[in-house]
């Protein structure tokens, strides 16, 4: 990426004076200054430009926040997280913690107690006492900041004035962007830190000519910074480490290039650049991450519902934990009820037998069912029973253990669990689970009705305990461990759930733990609760069980959701996402981009792809259809942009979760930038000539290196003022205004869709279902 200083005086075009190998680089960095200063007084147009388009940031996004007064949407979730963090309840999400925290801190400013639980979409906040336009103000504020950091982006890219605003105005009137920053989500954020990473990494290049000074580690370490709020808001923010790392990268592999028209660097010398940047952009950010989880911990201390995904471990470091509090130990011939960590269902067991043949034909073994049932009932108990029967006048007493062999009897048939070389009814690599009565669970199918209690998380023989007690049950001789899913049976099992034995014994699925001990006396010694002390566990155990849990739930969102949408619709904006309505009144919030600027800003995407394939292919047949200063402003500034466009996107086609709209927002931030840069590159403004200005991104080159640092000596960074000399910016101010008058069009017909109000007639919402969008209120 090309960097440029800020605009400046338009002047003629001369070329600039290199200094000469007689000059300090003391003198260097004195006209750099004073160029500097002198860029100060001249740069109105741009600060001017940079105010409008900030104000308006303001109004957009902060114009009728109070509208709708009720929960829209998914701030069913991200508000009830804050409200748990207000209220030091433990709960559990798929995203890390920054994003919310910041929504905790804006309740926590304006004294709200977190007494709102957010629990359904429509829910007035008026009734329930709730600030939630100070809530909604926190992504407000950031999504009209992320404007004017679009701006700065072009700005500090050399960029003309007309391109700047453009790739800003596409976001500032972008329907997506505001509708999204205007209510209790993580998005904003999120596209907020994305455009800072990529503003501050700009920042650092720029001081490549100064390496190790101050100002170039503090843009360093403020691009990591940056970095990590991103990553720390969601996952997807790995995809900005990707593109900056993509730059970093190229720009290192330059530097090693003992051939570079800057001269070689030492390999100490190279060293230095590399740790730097490993430090600055890798440990830094990850250390960040890790304090939001810390804090997140430290908040978090009260039980809440949150704790059924983590270990009885985990939650025994949390205060009020019903499930630790009420755990009781468990003798060998109790009766307990057993019941699925994930699903909830019990073990159950009835007369009934499976079927001889299913519907696919296989056979069964025509065995008493056993399945999961869903609620509280006698076909539920259990008695656990040993492997080897303890002495007459020693069976009570014994205390079930972590790795013992025992045997389960259904009590109500009197017939022992057993899992046997059968497959299951829907799984047929799954094994059959079935009872069989005494005399054949002690005679031939002894060892067949054998299984291993393995406790999570046990050291040694611990004690198996109700609730806290989270245990896989092995068939001993076969290795599979009891299963369950979600998937009812047929009618012949009264729609309840299949058991079977699964292969896979390390899938975390195959949890499951004592609900309950019916056959202790409520006054039973064994009942008395003694004084429970929370424990401690290590932040970094913590934290990987923590990581654990969230990637694999992040993996599990598969289900399918009526407005969810596909990567290959995002770009051309084939669908948007109903986040609210209200009959009486005919008002909807129909999230959607503005169709105008998606369409251009998608369209110019392509025109980059087919000029970079032209001048492959023409280079190939040996025509030089660009010059060479041309070509690297070209390939290395909008180039890095397009990296960054396709590092937001592309990675979406490989995943299997469920996929919104939203998803595009920080690659579409970067397809403006695409759009605005490709803008003045149609409208041919000659780039400055290499040794003129200073590079950076995508294969920048870099000046001459001093010997102690590895750096450059001071050279003349050329505004874009200066670069287009007298050059006519009639054309490309032009195109400019006719780009964003259609952005504006298409921004302000959609925007009762935005602000949910005024509320449409079923013509005007007809109107406005262009690519059959699915609206309400159209009939």
């Amino acid at each position: 990426m090309s960097i440029r200083q800020k605009g400046g005086q338009s002047t003629k075009k001369t070329g600039p004076t290199s200094p000469t190998s007689s000059e300090a680089p003391r003198d260097g960095l004195q006209d750099l200054q004073q160029s500097a200063k002198s860029a100060l007084t001249s740069e109105w147009d741009y600060k001017l430009a940079l105010f409008l388009i900030t104000t308006i940031a303001f109004v957009t996004r902060f114009w009728g926040i109070n509208h709708p007064n009720e929960v829209v949407f998914d701030e069913v979730h991200f508000g009830k997280f804050a409200s748990y963090y207000l209220q030091r309840t433990y709960f559990f999400d798929v995203h890390p913690p920054f994003g919310k925290l910041l929504f905790a801190l804006m309740g926590w400013f304006v004294g709200y107690d977190g007494h709102f639980h957010f629990d359904n979409i429509g829910d007035s906040y008026i009734k329930n006492n709730v600030p939630y336009v100070a809530f909604r103000a926190m992504p407000a504020l950031l999504g009209a900041l992320t404007v004017p950091t679009v701006f700065l982006i072009m700005w500090e890219s050399g960029y003309t004035l007309p391109a700047a605003i453009v790739a800003s105005g596409l976001v500032l009137f972008d329907n997506a962007h505001i509708g999204q920053t205007r209510l209790i989500l993580l998005d904003a954020t999120l596209v907020f830190a994305m455009s800072v990473s990529v503003l501050f990494y700009v920042r650092f290049y720029k001081m490549r000519h100064d390496p190790f000074g101050r100002k170039w580690w503090k843009w360093l370490l403020l691009t990591g910074v940056a970095l990590s709020c991103v990553i720390s808001t969601k996952y997807v923010g790995v995809f900005t480490f990707f593109t900056i790392g993509s730059a970093v990268a190229l720009d290192l592999w330059g530097l090693l290039d003992i051939n570079r028209k800057g001269g070689a660097l030492s390999l100490p010398q190279f060293g230095k650049h590399f740790a730097a940047r490993v430090g600055g952009l890798i440990v830094v950010p990850f250390l960040f991450y890790l304090f939001w989880f810390q804090v997140h911990f430290a908040i978090l201390y009260r039980s809440g519902p949150g704790d059924d995904f983590m270990s009885p471990e985990f939650q025994e470091t949390l205060s009020d934990n019903i499930m630790t509090a009420n755990s009781v130990g468990i003798d060998y011939f109790d009766s307990i009820t057993v019941r699925h960590k994930e699903t909830k269902t019990y073990l159950h067991s009835h007369v009934d037998r499976y079927p001889l043949r299913y519907e696919d034909g296989r056979v069964s073994s025509q065995g008493q069912q056993v399945t999961g049932y869903p609620f509280n009932d006698t076909n539920n108990h259990w008695q656990v029973l040993p492997a080897q029967p303890f002495s007459e006048s020693d069976l009570l007493g014994h205390r079930v253990k972590s790795g013992d062999l025992i045997k389960l009897r259904h009590i109500v048939t009197d017939s022992y669990l057993l899992s046997h070389d059968v497959a299951s009814p829907y799984y047929p690599t799954n094994q059959e689970f079935t009872t069989v009565p005494l005399e054949q669970a002690d005679g031939d199918r002894f060892n067949d009705t054998l299984f291993e209690l393995r406790i999570e998380g046990a050291k040694g023989k611990a004690d198996f305990k109700s609730m806290s007690g989270h245990f896989k049950l092995i068939h001993y001789p076969t290795k599979v461990a009891m299963w369950t899913h979600t998937s009812p049976l047929p009618d012949w099992a009264y729609k309840q759930a299949e058991i079977n034995g699964n292969k896979n014994v390390q899938q975390t699925s195959n949890i499951w733990y004592v609900d309950e001990i019916p056959s202790i006396p409520e006054d039973s010694e064994r009942m008395k609760k003694e004084p429970r002390k929370i424990k401690h566990v290590p932040f970094l155990k913590k934290y990987i069980e923590l990581q654990r849990a969230i990637f694999f739930h992040n993996n599990a969102l598969t289900s399918s959701h009526p407005y969810s949408s596909q990567p290959i619709h995002w770009p051309f904006l084939l669908r948007g996402v109903s986040f609210w309505t209200q009959n009486n009144t005919r008002q909807q919030i129909y999230f959607l981009g503005n169709p105008v600027g998606w369409w251009i800003a998608s369209s110019l995407l392509a025109v980059f792809a087919g000029i970079v394939g032209a001048d492959q292919l023409s280079q190939r047949r040996g025509v030089d259809s660009l010059d060479e200063r041309t070509r690297s402003r070209f390939y290395n500034s909008t180039g890095f942009f397009f990296l960054a466009w396709a590092a937001h996107y592309l990675p979406f086609y490989l995943m299997g979760r469920q996929l919104f709209l939203h998803h595009y927002l920080p690659a579409h931030l970067a397809s403006a930038l695409v759009t605005g840069a490709l803008l003045e590159f149609i409208f041919n403004l000659d780039p400055v000539a290499l040794e003129q200005n200073v590079d950076a991104g995508l294969g920048g080159k870099v000046g001459n290196a001093n010997k102690k640092g590895g750096g450059t000596g001071a050279k003349r960074v050329v505004p874009a003022k200066e670069r287009i000399g007298g050059q006519g910016m009639l054309a490309l101010w032009g195109a400019a205004g006719v780009v964003m008058t259609l952005v504006i069009g298409g921004w302000f017909f959609f925007l009762p869709l935005t602000y949910g109000k005024p509320g449409l007639s079923a013509e005007e919402v007809v109107r406005r279902k262009w690519l059959g969008y699915d609206l309400h209120f159209a009939k």
